[in-house]
């Protein structure tokens, strides 16, 4: 069987975009000569549609798209992930061959955890699909369905099928593409079947599809594999009936199949298949990248869709000398070239000739256009007028945060004039404990290190240097301790640990979930009690923070839900 991986990246919403771009995929894979051709989750509506499945009119829309994509398929079967509503409302894979729909899956398993919410749309499927093609019998599974340790797909296996396709939007967070992979190298290797995983690519908000689409054999050897965090058909030919022997020679999935109480409804459905095919192709393999290549891209993959997808032409970054708005200027500029990114430098009376020479620097660098635009004139005004009202005048953080919420009004100002997107510089770090301004730095509508930890913002330096073979980011930016400059002398370590040290407190205790006991157990508990009542008073200011790229296994937004007013500690 000639086999095609179509790893898109669709948008959600767009019915009539992502249907153009399934049927260049059908017409691509049938220029291969491929059998069947496999489509990510929910391609025709983007992935994840969320309230959109609430509409009637997107549900038969979606419906209507679906039907269309199926006229297209004399001569090869697609398997295309979709939307559809028969009395309830499914996710669902619509198998599509001979120009007709020709029947549908429904996935099993809604996950409702972490960034999926999908019992508030979809009902759950119960009977299990498996195609017949020619001598191959190949069973369908939707994301999920597969991380699951059971059925569907033992019960698949159990009921002939040799492949299990997957049709997947699983979303990417550091280590991801490698830890997928071997829960389906085991799930191969359980079922004795081949596998097929195509995944989705692309920036949908906060997150990003990885893709990495991959073929296993029944072994849970990879026979082919996609890159990641670009579009790609994948196209390798296997032979699924080969699991039989691996079948006959182990027969504990007979134990299975004696112990089950029940046996699930198996819809057949026999399709033809054109015979021959030409030379043989044997998949490609696409290394993995390091993790902090992965990162890179995830983080240029998301803004690029973001800036695009929403119709922006160019971004502005404020530059202020210091290392996250350099990585932020940067990365912008890798991802959508440097004459779409405008950088900004607002120093004042604090800032010293040092960074502002950076600023300057990072943005020559580059390749940007660059302005400066001194604020103290601004920040006079505004303590002229407070005098009146405020006995001694604005002083202490008051004053400091002024500052920066005079250069969120001229980045905005700038913004609605141009049309330029405002890309924001905070860290995790910063966000986490509320190391940052409301309307001031935390202003823009895209955050991009938002998910990026201090101590992975400078790996990350040393990474885009290393990869451009010079220092995009100077040296002096990378090694000069890091501050606000909002007052004389001032420095991070003033009001926060250092980030070598807080970073791992942070991330015990916001993406593991640890208690105060096991935090001071491992780390110096002044520095656990200062970080833990810092992220717990925060929470309101991280409400209002721009979205940004979901980067780790539990980001701010989406993943951790920690209410505003909560008075539980430790």
């Amino acid at each position: 069987m000639r086999l095609a991986l179509a790893q898109l990246d669709c948008v959600v919403g767009d019915l009539e975009g992502n249907r153009a771009t399934i049927l260049a995929g059908i017409a691509e894979a049938r220029a291969a000569h491929a059998d069947l051709v496999v489509f990510p989750e929910l391609a025709t509506s983007g992935y994840p549609p969320e309230d959109l499945l609430l509409r009637p009119g997107f549900v038969r829309a979606a419906r209507e798209s679906v039907e269309e994509i199926a006229a297209a398929t004399d001569g090869i079967v697609a398997l295309v992930g979709t939307p559809w509503f028969d009395r309830d409302l499914a996710n669902a894979c619509a198998v599509c061959a001979d120009g007709r729909v020709r029947g549908m899956y429904r996935k099993h398993f809604l996950p409702n955890y972490g960034v999926f919410d999908e019992h508030r749309y979809f009902a759950e499927g119960r009977e299990l699909v498996v195609l017949r093609l020619g001598e191959a019998s190949v069973g369908i599974t939707i994301c999920e369905d597969v991380w699951q340790p059971g059925p569907p797909a033992t019960d698949l296996a159990l009921a002939g099928a040799q492949l299990i396709v997957n049709l997947s939007a699983s979303p990417f967070h550091v280590g991801k593409a490698e830890e997928r992979e071997e829960m389906l190298v085991t799930r191969a290797r359980d079922t004795s079947s081949y596998f097929a995983f195509c995944n989705l690519v692309g920036g949908q908000d906060e997150l990003v599809f990885d893709g990495h689409s991959v073929v296993l054999d029944d072994a849970g050897e990879v026979v082919a594999r996609a890159p990641g965090f670009e579009e790609h058909l994948l196209v390798v030919d296997v032979e699924p009936v080969a699991a039989i022997g691996r079948r006959l020679r182990d027969v504990r999935r007979r134990e299975l199949d004696r112990s089950r109480e029940h046996t699930p409804v198996v819809e057949e459905i026999e399709l033809a298949v054109a015979p021959g095919q030409p030379d043989e192709v044997a998949g490609s393999v696409t290394a993995f990248a390091s993790e902090l290549e992965q990162m890179r891209a995830a983080l240029e993959l998301g803004l690029r869709d973001y800036v695009e997808k929403n119709g922006f032409a160019e971004v502005v970054v404020a530059v202020s000398g210091g290392i996250d708005s350099a990585v932020t200027a940067a990365l912008c500029a890798e991802a959508l070239g440097p004459e779409r990114v405008h950088c900004v430098s607002m120093p004042s009376r604090y800032s010293s000739e040092a960074t502002r020479s950076d600023a300057r620097a990072v943005a020559e660098s580059l390749g940007c256009a660059f302005r400066e635009i001194r604020i103290d004139t601004i920040v006079g005004a505004f303590h002229e007028a407070l005098a009146p009202e405020i006995e001694g005048g604005l002083a202490g953080l008051a004053a400091e945060n002024l500052q920066a919420r005079a250069r969120g009004v001229l980045l905005m100002a700038l913004s609605n004039t141009y049309g330029w997107l405002v890309v924001s510089t905070g860290n995790k770090s910063e966000l986490a404990v509320g190391y940052s301004t409301l309307y001031g730095d935390m202003v823009g509508g895209f955050a991009l290190l938002k998910d990026v930890f201090k101590t992975d913002v400078y790996r990350l330096a040393e990474h885009l240097n290393a990869r451009a073979g010079r220092d995009v980011i100077p040296r002096s930016t990378i090694d000069r301790a890091p501050s606000a400059e909002l007052r004389d002398d001032q420095r991070d370590s003033d009001s926060i640990p250092p980030y070598d040290v807080l970073d791992p407190v942070l991330e015990a205790y916001v993406e593991e979930d640890r208690s105060r006991e096991e935090l001071v157990a491992a780390f110096d508990p002044a520095v656990v009690d200062r970080a833990v009542a810092l992220v717990d008073s925060a929470e309101y200011k991280r409400r209002q923070a721009p979205p940004g790229v979901k980067l780790r296994p539990k980001a701010f937004g989406r993943d951790r839900r920690t209410p505003i007013t909560n008075r539980f500690r430790g």
